[in-house]
């Protein structure tokens, strides 16, 4: 699933606004038996989305700074989602610049700062503040017309897998893929991963 979802567009609609943009890099987050999984710790109140059934979003706040979203992949009881870490912008490239001008929690305004294209949703928090995704998507069904997946044109670059990033546990995993020539990819580009364009073993998720 984290292969498949490289180069199809996240779409999302908020008060009659469309921003979208292509997939280029995610990571894939399967089960309690990775540490890094929110379902690590077993079944809570804040990882049910991830136990649901799968096409739902599983939204959730890193920091109490920036939202995050995940699709969830697998059967319902089967904790894996695909977590998405950046896109390159298509659709509403003027409202995603002002969302990223706004500052954040805690942090000042970069006053006149212009966020290039590439970078409105590079990285998994900036892609969520541009797209305006919040909490309020969290267990959105991915069927629907607010938040949701349309086909593109596919990845024309090599596909690159690597480690996951930003993780304290679980980085010996190579279960984070990106579009190798992207400028949209967020994070280090792990020059010991090899492009496949067939992906690797990713088991389930």
């Amino acid at each position: 699933m984290a292969r498949d979802l490289i180069g199809k567009v996240l779409v999302h609609n908020r008060r009659g606004v469309r921003t979208s943009g292509v997939i280029v890099e995610v990571e894939a987050y399967i089960g309690e038996s990775d540490p890094a999984c929110h379902a690590a710790p077993g079944p809570t109140r804040r990882n049910a989305p991830l136990y649901g059934p799968p096409g739902h979003a599983y939204v959730y706040l890193n920091y109490g700074i920036h939202c995050l979203v995940n699709i969830v992949t697998e059967a319902e009881g089967s904790p894996a989602a695909v977590l998405i870490r950046a896109l390159e912008p298509r659709d509403g490239m003027g409202v995603m610049r002002r969302r990223r001008a706004r500052p954040a929690v805690g942090r000042p305004l970069r006053a006149n700062r212009l966020v290039p294209d590439h970078e409105l949703c590079r990285g998994p928090g900036n892609l969520t503040v541009a797209m305006g995704i919040t909490l309020k998507e969290n267990h959105c069904d991915l069927l629907g017309d607010r938040l949701f997946v349309e086909d593109g044109s596919g990845h024309a670059d090599p596909l690159i897998w690597g480690r996951r990033i930003g993780i304290a546990v679980g980085k010996e995993h190579p279960w984070r893929a990106y579009s190798a020539g992207s400028l949209a990819v967020s994070g280090i580009r792990h020059s010991l991963a090899r492009p496949q364009d067939s992906g690797v073993g990713l088991k389930k998720g």
